[in-house]
C-alpha cells in the first residue's frame, strides 16, 4: 500500500486505481481456472497486489474532488460499497457455489469486476500529481508526512479496529459452528445480516457527520466521537459474544457491526482532511499498511490462544483489550481534525472544515 500511495500521487489516482482493479479482477477470474496450489497461491498474491491500490487511490480522489463539508458522506457511501460487497458476495457466492461449484463463481465475479473498468474509463478527475505538469502544487515530502502525530494516531486506531475486524472475519464462523452449534446455513445468514448492518451504519454515519460539521459544530468532535465510542462498545461486545447465551451472542455481534459501521467514514475521512489532496494517498498508504497488519496477526494469535487454552474466551478478551489501544490512538494521540499546513504548501481555503 505504501508504494501504491506513492504511485497514485505521482501518476494519478484514477489511473492507478484502474490498473489495480484490472489486476485484482484478472486474478479473481483466473483463480477459477487454476490447476494446483502454486498457481492458486500466486494468484492470491496477485490479488493482494491489485487490491493495495484501492484505499490510497480512493482517498486521494475524495480529497481532491469532494468538498470538505461532504467528505463524511463520500466516505459513508464508499464504506457502504466495500462493506455491503461482502454481504452480497457471501450470500450470492454461497448460492452459486452450491449449484455450480467454486470455479465458475471466481470466473463470474472476476469477469463482472472487469466490466467496472468501462464506466471508470469515462470518469473525469482533475487531481494534483507530483509531476512537472502540476507546477502550482508543492507537495510535502514523505519525511514530513511520516513526522505527523496525526498519522500515527490514526495508524494506531486503525490497527486496533482492524484487529477486532479480522478476528471476527477469520474465526467467528468457526466459533459459531463448533462452539455455538450453528449449521453452515445459519452461520451464513447471521454473517450476511451482520455485514449489511455494518454497511447501512456507515452510510448513516457519513451523512450524520456532514450534518454535524455543516451546522458549525466541531469537526474534531464529529469525527472522533464515533471512533472512540466504537472502540468502547467493541470491548463490551467481545465479552458478550464470549459469555452470553446464543441470543445475546448474536445481539452482541450485531451491535458490534453497527458501531463499526458508524466509525467507518472516519478511518479515511480523517486522513483525507488532515493530509489534503497532495498527501492523502501516501498518508493512507502508510496508515492502511499499519492498519492491515492485524490481517496477519489476529488469525494467528487467535489460533495459538484457542489451542493453548481450549477456549475462545482469551481470544475474545484480547480483542477487547486491543480496543483500548485504539481508543487512545483516535481520541488522545490524534490531534484536531483540520487540514495540515504542509511546509511550503498553500492549503486550499475555499472549502474549510466548519468548527474544526
Amino acid at each position: 500500500m505504501i508504494p501504491a500511495g506513492a504511485l497514485a500521487d505521482r501518476y494519478g489516482a484514477k489511473l492507478m486505481l484502474g490498473i489495480g482493479a484490472a489486476i485484482w479482477s484478472v486474478a479473481t477470474l483466473l483463480t477459477g481456472l487454476v490447476g494446483g496450489f502454486a498457481s492458486l497461491f500466486a494468484l492470491r498474491l496477485l490479488l493482494g497486489l491489485g487490491e493495495s491500490a484501492a484505499f490510497p487511490c480512493t482517498s486521494k480522489l475524495i480529497a481532491t474532488s469532494v468538498k470538505r463539508e461532504h467528505i463524511g458522506l463520500a466516505n459513508g457511501v464508499t464504506g457502504f460499497g466495500y462493506l455491503f460487497g461482502p454481504a452480497i458476495g457471501t450470500f450470492v457466492g454461497g448460492l452459486l457455489t452450491a449449484r455450480l461449484g467454486w470455479r465458475p463463481v471466481f470466473v463470474i465475479f472476476g469477469a463482472l469486476s472487469l466490466l467496472w473498468l468501462l464506466p471508470w474509463s469515462r470518469v473525469v478527475v482533475a487531481e494534483p500529481t507530483l509531476t512537472k505538469h502540476a507546477p502550482t502544487v508543492d507537495p510535502p515530502a514523505m519525511r514530513e508526512i511520516l513526522s505527523q502525530r496525526g498519522l500515527w494516531g490514526a495508524a494506531i486506531g486503525h490497527f486496533a479496529g482492524n484487529y477486532t475486524f479480522y478476528f471476527i472475519l477469520a474465526w467467528l464462523p468457526t466459533y459459531f459452528v463448533k462452539v455455538r452449534g450453528f449449521s453452515i446455513d445459519e452461520m451464513a445468514w447471521v454473517a450476511t445480516v451482520a455485514y449489511a448492518i455494518n454497511a447501512a451504519a456507515a452510510l448513516v454515519a457519513g451523512w450524520s457527520i456532514d450534518r454535524w460539521v455543516k451546522s458549525g459544530r466541531s469537526a474534531t468532535i464529529g469525527y472522533k466521537t464515533p471512533m472512540g465510542v466504537s472502540h468502547l462498545i467493541s470491548i463490551a461486545c467481545m465479552i458478550g459474544m464470549a459469555v452470553l447465551p446464543i441470543q445475546g451472542c448474536i445481539v452482541s455481534l450485531f451491535v458490534f457491526e453497527l458501531f463499526m459501521g458508524f466509525s467507518s467514514p472516519g478511518y479515511f475521512g480523517i486522513p483525507q482532511i488532515l493530509a489534503g489532496p497532495t498527501a492523502a494517498a501516501r498518508w493512507v498508504g502508510v496508515q492502511n499498511s499499519v492498519g492491515n497488519l492485524p490481517g496477519v496477526i489476529a488469525p494467528f494469535v487467535t489460533g495459538v490462544l484457542v489451542d493453548a487454552t481450549g477456549s475462545y474466551f482469551s481470544a475474545f478478551a484480547l480483542a477487547g483489550l486491543v480496543n483500548l489501544v485504539g481508543f487512545v490512538g483516535w481520541v488522545f494521540v490524534l490531534p484536531k481534525i483540520a487540514p495540515i499546513r504542509w511546509h511550503g504548501h498553500h492549503v486550499d481555503a475555499t472549502a474549510p472544515v466548519a468548527g474544526a
